[in-house]
């Protein structure tokens, strides 16, 4: 079996500076964490589905609202410690926090008590300087902002 994969974008903004938009990983686990518990808005495909069209749908899934348009920029492929292959591709844009509606999943929760609940599937968005995004983001993804970074000349 092949390793799972994910694709995703990360919208930013030259406001001055560089800042990202990174969403909070919503469900219990996540709940009391900040570093380590932000990602960019990605989410898993499979064949035949060519990840940029992943990376867009996803987007709109997670976040309620449409992918943005514009250049994209490829910022490749990196493996985070569970296994998972994850694409990301970079395009600048604005998007008001407060006008996402996240999508939802359902986990058994408590575990072991029988009973479903539904979670966002990020509870928070924001944007964050290039520095302080390293600090959140999951540990794997911070190589997505040092490319970003690099090609932005930042």
């Amino acid at each position: 079996m092949s390793a799972r994969r994910s694709a995703g974008l990360l919208l930013f903004r030259r406001v001055p500076g560089t800042e990202v938009l990174l969403g909070h990983m919503g469900g219990p686990f996540w709940a009391r964490r900040e570093a380590g518990a932000w990602t960019v808005p990605k989410g898993e495909y499979e064949d035949p589905e060519p990840a940029w069209a992943a990376a867009r749908r996803e987007f709109t899934e997670e976040l309620g609202l449409p992918a943005p348009e514009g250049p994209a920029l490829d910022l490749g492929e990196v493996r985070q410690s569970g296994g998972k292959r994850v694409t990301v591709w970079a395009v600048e844009g604005e998007l008001d926090p407060a006008a996402v509606v996240p999508g939802t999943f359902t986990m058994e929760w408590p575990r072991g008590s029988g009973r479903e609940q539904s979670f966002p599937e990020l509870d928070r968005v924001a944007w964050f300087p290039l520095e302080e995004a390293a600090g959140l983001v999951v540990k794997a993804q911070s190589v997505f902002l040092e490319r970003l970074a690099e090609h932005l000349g930042a």
